[in-house]
């Protein structure tokens, strides 16, 4: 003859079922699965490869590599994504662009395989659909980011157009890009961003393994 359940005992089993299934309803409703977290964090990661040359730039040195004056360049110093500065005589033709409600003149320096992107000076002023004007002949000097012409995509029209005015000399074959204004250190929005990145690649690493565990546990 079976021994008759006690109430109590009967309450016990009751509430650990209830708890075990409100468990498992938590788990469900706040867990992120191990496949969704890995690819998140891969999302992550390429988003900060994409700025990494940017966060290079930003934690380089703010003293300026000199590349020298016309006629005594000094190619032996040549580095993608540093800061530097040039004095040379502008090509007698360059290239325009607007950009931010903008006009910028990509110019080169002859003799030189630099060309320099700085904004369109008085005189300067082009008009869609007409040629531009010849660029303001005074010689100068300018500091900026330098990069080589491969480090330089967005630029990749404008500095074959004006390699094919014939007026720069490319250096090994390639032309530098100096842009003027960029100054490492200035961009604090960037680390922002970068700071940002980091904080979700770390939050979904946690939930990865938070999410391991639990299978491996279940």
């Amino acid at each position: 003859m079976n021994e008759p359940v006690s109430v109590e005992s009967a309450r016990e089993e009751r509430e650990r079922r209830i708890a075990e299934l409100e468990s498992r309803l938590a788990r469900r409703r706040v867990g992120v699965r191990p496949w969704a977290a890995a690819m998140a964090i891969g999302v992550g990661l390429v988003f900060l490869g994409m700025l990494r040359r940017d966060l290079v730039y930003f934690f380089s040195s703010r003293v300026p590599v000199t590349l020298g004056v016309e006629g005594a360049y000094r190619p032996e110093v040549l580095a993608s994504n540093r800061y530097a500065q040039v004095h040379g005589v502008p090509t007698s033709r360059g290239a325009y662009e607007r950009d931010d409600g903008r006009l910028y003149v990509l110019v080169g320096l002859r003799e030189s395989p630099f060309v320099v992107r700085r904004q369109a000076l008085p005189g300067e002023e082009w008009v869609p659909g007409r040629p531009p004007p010849p660029p303001d002949a005074t010689p100068f000097a300018v500091r900026g980011r330098l990069l080589s012409e491969e480090d330089a995509p967005r630029y990749r029209d404008a500095l074959a157009l004006v390699r094919g005015m014939g007026e720069v000399l490319p250096q090994d074959g390639r032309v530098w890009l100096l842009v003027e204004g960029e100054r490492p250190g200035e961009d604090r929005g960037l680390v922002l961003v970068a700071l940002g990145l980091v904080a979700f690649i770390a939050l979904n690493g946690a939930l990865l393994i938070s999410g391991l565990v639990r299978r491996r546990a279940a």
